[in-house]
């Protein structure tokens, strides 16, 4: 395990585990949103998006954290690993919830400059409310990736499903013990 992909839906754990484990693997991580996200919200045209995602994926060793369909190929097709993050809705919810608060609150910065909205947390549109894309995108993403992990196109890639806290905390155990 030298090149991973972790995807999942949002709150799951999958940026907190994916640093750990980049840091047992000794290799970069990477979180795809600090790379799309711009100051003001501002999405990164898909030309550079590619481009910079193609330079990172060209390395011997990374854990890339998000789930953007523009970068996908780039980053499977140099995966030996895909980290799937599929918890319970009900714990994804309070995570993205707590967390949406705490950043809101703080008024923590994330990428570029970039904060969560306090309006955020009242929206209903799932691309103004983090909150609303985590219920909406839930079975989505489910199904997306068990797709993914049968499809003979991704072969090459192990598929590790983490259903809970304790697959993460096995994961790490096994990165650590490689």
């Amino acid at each position: 395990m030298r090149r991973v992909a972790v995807v999942g839906n949002s709150g799951s754990g999958k940026t907190t585990v994916g640093r750990r484990l980049a840091g047992v693997l000794g290799v970069p991580f990477v979180e795809l949103d600090a790379i799309h996200h711009q100051p003001g919200w501002e999405p990164l045209p898909v030309d550079e998006f590619r481009a910079r995602v193609t330079g990172i994926a060209a390395g011997d060793g990374w854990v890339i954290d998000g789930n953007y369909r523009a970068v996908r190929d780039l980053v499977w097709a140099r995966a030996d690993t895909v980290v799937w993050f599929d918890l319970p809705r009900r714990t994804v919810m309070r995570q993205v919830i707590l967390r949406t608060v705490r950043r809101a609150v703080t008024r923590e910065v994330l990428w570029n400059g970039n904060r969560e909205p306090l309006s955020g947390l009242f929206r209903l549109a799932p691309e103004e409310s983090i909150i609303r894309w985590a219920w909406v995108k839930h079975t989505t993403y489910r199904d997306r990736y068990r797709t993914a992990a049968a499809d003979p196109e991704y072969a090459h890639v192990k598929f590790v499903r983490i259903g809970s806290r304790k697959d993460a905390t096995v994961l790490l155990n096994a990165a650590v013990g490689r």
